[in-house]
């Protein structure tokens, strides 16, 4: 597709990388989901590649409802040009009727409560702290790319309420929000990281992920980014991170999918080890490149015409 023209080369390879590294982490990590640490110990050694299998029985390069979903909420905001609450809702609800592979309860909840009454936005519950909106959570990255913070923020809410409506979760999905537009800035590693976390451990101190090694993370978004934040930290690489990451088991698929999208969007498209883009989905592989470049010129644009009319006021 024609390029913004100010999407550069290392612009587009941070986007791919983020939307690639998800895919690739989702991809990797399903295979050890939910199998303990010690397990994969005991019966792979360590987890390094794409090989399918796991409790649902994919093929080698096939991906779960974390790339899914995001797929879908990404094709929403393509056709509208925008985030829009019923696109989004009618996105996620066809991707259910789609019959996907896994479907998490609340994400199942939220959709059918969209089918039930027509309310984009599920009603608030303390228990809905999931994981399930944050995984899903790049495509508003890209968008939003560029954008004040309470447009981010709004953005991120609409897409996460469909199906998790709590304080905890839209935490959560902004802080990784900002930790992936803070990696395309072009930001340090620590400044990209360690600003958006500070600020969610001071509201949210549960998510203090140092102290204890989080190993067999649930799908409580805290435990998922406990795991997500340790091993950004204690990596260097996409490779490393990854590793360290699935190997630690539980939601294997999510926190694979989630520290993908970062470490991707820090070390770009070129980091991610070819053996494992080549074993990855070729289908998948090409509506992960199309919809970063995509949803990354609908930024750019936007923030052009943003800018042209600040000059025009200014004048």
């Amino acid at each position: 597709m024609k390029l913004n023209d100010e999407y550069d080369s290392l612009l587009q390879s941070r986007a791919r990388g983020a939307y690639l590294g998800l895919a690739v982490g989702d991809a990797m990590g399903a295979t050890v989901e939910f199998m303990t640490a010690r397990e994969i110990a005991v019966e792979l050694g360590s987890h390094k590649d794409i090989t399918g299998g796991g409790w649902l029985h994919l093929k080698a390069g096939d991906v779960t409802d974390d790339t899914t979903m995001s797929h879908a909420l990404g094709h929403a905001i393509i056709e509208q040009g925008k985030v829009e609450a019923e696109a989004v809702a009618d996105a996620f609800n066809c991707w259910l009727r789609g019959k996907p592979v896994d479907v998490g309860n609340t994400v199942r909840k939220g959709i059918v409560n969209y089918r039930l009454t027509g309310e984009t936005e599920a009603p608030k519950n303390y228990y809905d702290a999931g994981n399930g909106a944050c995984m899903r959570s790049l495509p508003i990255a890209l968008t939003t790319y560029g954008q004040d913070s309470e447009t981010v923020k709004q953005a991120s809410r609409l897409q996460a309420h469909v199906t998790h409506h709590n304080d905890v979760s839209d935490a959560g999905c902004e802080c990784i929000i900002s930790m992936v537009q803070g990696a395309l800035d072009s930001q340090s590693k620590s400044e990209f990281i360690m600003g958006p976390i500070q600020k969610l451990i001071a509201k949210y101190p549960e998510y203090a992920f140092r102290g204890r090694h989080r190993d067999n993370p649930t799908a409580y978004i805290v435990e998922t980014l406990q795991a997500v934040f340790q091993a950004m930290f204690d990596s260097n690489s996409f490779e490393e991170c990854l590793i360290n990451v699935v190997n630690r088991g539980g939601d294997a698929d999510t926190t694979g999918a989630i520290a993908g999208m970062i470490a991707g969007s820090l070390y770009g498209v070129e980091s991610i080890p070819e053996r494992w883009l080549k074993a990855l989905n070729q289908d998948i592989k090409q509506v992960c490149e199309f919809q970063a470049d995509a949803l990354m010129s609908l930024a750019l644009s936007r923030n052009q015409k943003l800018n042209a009319g600040r000059v025009s006021k200014a004048y």
